[in-house]
């Protein structure tokens, strides 16, 4: 059973493996990322963070598709944390997923800064509209005990 997708570019760390995994009762965390297995460094870092009694994994988006749909992956309370907003897209689209909380998303030159933790570029924020406009609700919440924010407030 999903519980959560996520987005945040950092995928596993303090806020993740301690406040948002306590708080959903996840006993599984998939990390969608299409590039975090090519980097071995990131990889150790990333075992790292693995919270006590906590299963982790790492899947490219289109792996991590896959294993949603097969089914292999009912037997988890799971927390699906996606590095970009268009891999969470597409895993919520892929699944019928009703919502996505928008953690993290980074600075880059070309982005504005939409709220504390979210900086959109206009491909980000053009996407965050069509999936806004396909009926997903997006909503950003940096840690359990803040109030969410619609998506649609940030979004121009």
């Amino acid at each position: 059973m999903i519980k959560m997708i996520r987005v945040d570019y950092r995928l596993l760390h303090g806020q993740v493996a301690v406040s948002w995994t306590s708080m959903l009762g996840a006993d599984c965390i998939l990390l969608v990322s299409d590039t975090v297995l090519d980097d071995k460094l990131r990889l150790s870092a990333l075992a790292l963070a693995k919270p006590e009694g906590c299963k982790v994994v790492v899947k490219n988006t289109e792996d991590a598709i896959a294993a949603l749909k097969s089914g292999v992956t009912d037997k988890y309370k799971l927390f699906i944390v996606c590095e970009t907003v268009q891999q969470a897209g597409a895993v919520a689209q892929a699944v019928g997923a009703p919502s996505i909380n928008l953690g993290n998303i980074p600075f880059s030159e070309d982005a504005r800064q939409a709220s504390k933790s979210i900086f959109l570029t206009e491909e980000n924020e053009a996407y965050i509209k069509s999936l806004l406009d396909a009926g997903v609700d997006l909503f950003v919440q940096m840690v359990p005990s803040e109030a969410k924010i619609d998506a649609r407030k940030i979004v121009q």
